[in-house]
């Protein structure tokens, strides 16, 4: 075989080698894809029936029930448009969680029209900050201590009195 047939063979078989790994990992990665539907989307049958996806939107007010004697909660979500779906779940809440806030959660129908969660999280908006951390930030950032015409006062050691 000539040294230019290798070559074409090579970039061939290398091309191939390729696209196999492409598919192949293409092919793995579509089961673990979750995509997040609004209730309205899943009322409208937007879901493939059976599969695994994420709920996304607003916890009802006054919905949350918790049960007595296991760990079961059920809630409804909505999207405050009039859709409404029932969530259970069998695992704890977030620390997060509230009515009146949004939350996914990330699970699948069941025969009865409710949707079991697997999984739920709380969002929170930017402004969120655990009171550990707030603790911490209102020890270490307390404001430099400033003379009666409000310029700072230099050289000062931590601790020391005015």
């Amino acid at each position: 075989m000539k040294p230019r047939n290798k070559r074409v063979m090579f970039v061939v078989l290398a091309l191939v080698m390729v696209g196999a790994a492409s598919a192949l990992i293409s092919t793995a990665m579509k089961g673990n894809l979750n995509y997040l539907y609004a209730p309205e989307q899943v009322l409208a049958g937007e879901v493939p029936e059976g599969t695994v996806f994420r709920l996304g939107g607003l916890v009802k007010k006054d919905s949350l029930k918790r049960s007595e004697t296991e760990l079961e909660a059920r809630f409804i979500v909505t999207d405050n448009r009039g859709n409404e779906i029932t969530v259970v779940t069998h695992n704890i809440l977030p620390d997060l969680f509230q009515e009146e806030k949004s939350q996914v959660s990330r699970g699948k129908m069941n025969d009865k029209g409710e949707f079991i969660a697997e999984e739920v999280l709380a969002k929170h908006d930017s402004e969120y900050m655990p009171a550990e951390l707030k603790d911490v930030l209102a020890k270490e950032h307390t404001p430099a201590p400033v003379n009666v015409d409000g310029s700072e006062i230099k050289n000062m050691t931590k601790g020391q009195k005015i």
